[in-house]
């Protein structure tokens, strides 16, 4: 057997391990890193995936089994959590399993004596210079010549991603003490599920070159200078690359966390499932909305008029909106159903023409700019008592949205239910940003805004009508 193919390698040391697609890929891309071809690698990778287990156990005894004289650092949030990430290394060492692959590379029997250091923070390997050590976080170095680090969650949870003191401690530890341990031709290896956008992945994202990992000849044709950075979505939503075919919608790991599963999680927090799940995460200070939305748990008796507003998809993996809203007396707007879809157009037609019938809504409009007028040509016809109207939007969508967000939070109030009926739609609304260009979906905040200019602007509105049924 080829005793570099990490994969085959893992399956021989822990034979109950099945490798799905995902597992396939990222032991690839932990292979490359083994054997020098990337220099710095970010990875981030949903909770319970198995992140750790490919990075922090079966990656450093791998590396000293192609090299028995690494000097090998593996550093988390806690000092026990890196020992016992130690402690696991050093029983896939003594396997006959490893020794049947890396014959040289051996350390001392538990509990025996010897010249040779074992214990649950370091190891050292016999006949070599190479050695492993454990150290949580804001922990010392002291002396020790780094060759490769290997950087596993340096936050234990959100509370202490969330706090300025403890991100700005990581941050000095990881420049102060890590950073000061490497030299020219030392491997830097970050794998994060992601709490905050300031913790260690954005900060040196900030700062330095950090690549995206699409194409495997990506792995040949690294910079020393560069990070490169996989990011593997739980729920797949971004466009298709060589490194992650998914479609859109589709599991990381199927087998074991389920598009239902991780769609029940995503209503459970949408915020929180943006950001360790999605690798999308955004802090509360720098959101457009956040969680301030209004909500109702019934509607008032003095509702002046039901209508609607659809914004067809600009792109192929964008979503259309179409949202059902009542106008109160004073002027409030309550929303009452949504569709956010991203399916083909002829699915999402008769997903709106049916929320107009159940609704009750007639008083359509519908966005030209994108196949909008077939749409609503459509929507004519499946729901002949509507009054459908399109027109062209064409201010800037970034003026707008930004501009008129306060007035959207004080106008529009969701059912009380709304992030459990449209998760979807609550996590691209809720961990909106500030900045424009930090945001991958504009669908949803581009519709509230539309609907709050439209009744702004009644009855006396000038929108450009192309036509009027």
């Amino acid at each position: 057997m080829d005793k570099r193919s990490f994969s085959e390698y893992a399956t021989t040391v822990m034979p109950f391990l099945t490798l799905s697609p995902y597992h396939t890929t990222y032991y690839r891309v932990l292979e490359a890193f083994a054997e020098g071809r990337i220099r710095r690698l970010m990875v981030t990778i949903p909770p319970q995936h198995g992140k750790s287990l490919g990075s922090s156990v079966l990656l450093p005894a791998y590396m000293l089994g192609l090299n028995p004289d690494l000097h090998i650092a593996i550093a988390s949030y806690s000092a026990s959590l890196a020992r016992r990430f130690n402690k696991r290394v050093q029983r896939i060492i003594d396997s006959e399993a490893y020794n049947s692959l890396f014959p040289d590379t051996t350390i001392k029997s538990a509990g025996s004596r010897g010249s040779h250091l074992r214990t649950a923070e370091e190891v050292e390997i016999i006949g070599h210079s190479g050695d492993l050590t454990a150290v949580g976080r804001e922990g010392p170095l002291t002396g020790n010549t780094v060759d490769v680090v290997i950087i596993d969650d340096l936050y234990k949870d959100a509370m202490e991603a969330n706090s300025p003191v403890i991100r700005e401690n990581c941050w000095d530890w990881y420049t102060s003490v890590i950073r000061t341990r490497l030299h020219n031709y030392s491997q830097e290896i970050i794998v994060f599920t992601r709490w905050h956008e300031e913790d260690l992945i954005g900060l040196i994202s900030s700062r330095e070159k950090v690549v995206p990992l699409t194409e495997w000849s990506q792995l040949e044709n690294t910079s020393p200078d560069e990070w490169l950075r996989l990011d593997l979505q739980a729920l797949k939503e971004s466009p298709a690359t060589e490194i992650d075919p998914r479609a859109i919608d589709e599991a990381l790991w199927p087998e074991r966390h389920s598009a239902a599963l991780l769609a029940q999680k995503r209503q459970l927090d949408p915020l929180r499932f943006e950001a360790m799940y999605q690798g999308n995460p955004n802090n509360k200070e720098g959101l457009l909305y956040g969680d301030r939305f209004r909500t109702w748990e019934s509607l008032p008796r003095d509702i002046v008029r039901r209508a609607n507003y659809t914004d067809t998809a600009d792109t192929g993996d964008d979503h259309l909106c179409s949202v059902c809203y009542s106008v109160g007396a004073d002027g409030d707007i309550y929303v009452e159903d949504v569709v956010y879809s991203r399916e083909r157009m002829e699915v999402t037609e008769e997903l709106t023409a049916e929320m107009l019938r159940r609704v009750g809504t007639r008083d359509v409009v519908v966005e030209s700019n994108n196949g909008g007028r077939g749409f609503a040509r459509t929507l004519m016809r499946l729901v002949p008592e509507a009054n459908v109207t399109w027109f062209h939007q064409s201010a800037n969508k970034e003026a707008r949205i930004l501009s008129n967000a306060s007035t959207v939070l004080r106008r529009i109030t969701m059912p009380s239910d709304w992030q459990y009926r449209w998760p979807e739609l609550a996590s691209h609304l809720l961990s909106y940003n500030r900045k424009f260009r930090a945001n991958r979906w504009h669908d949803a905040p581009d519709v509230l805004t539309a609907i709050v200019e439209q009744e702004l602007t009644r009855p006396s509105r000038k929108m450009k009508t192309c036509f009027k049924r």
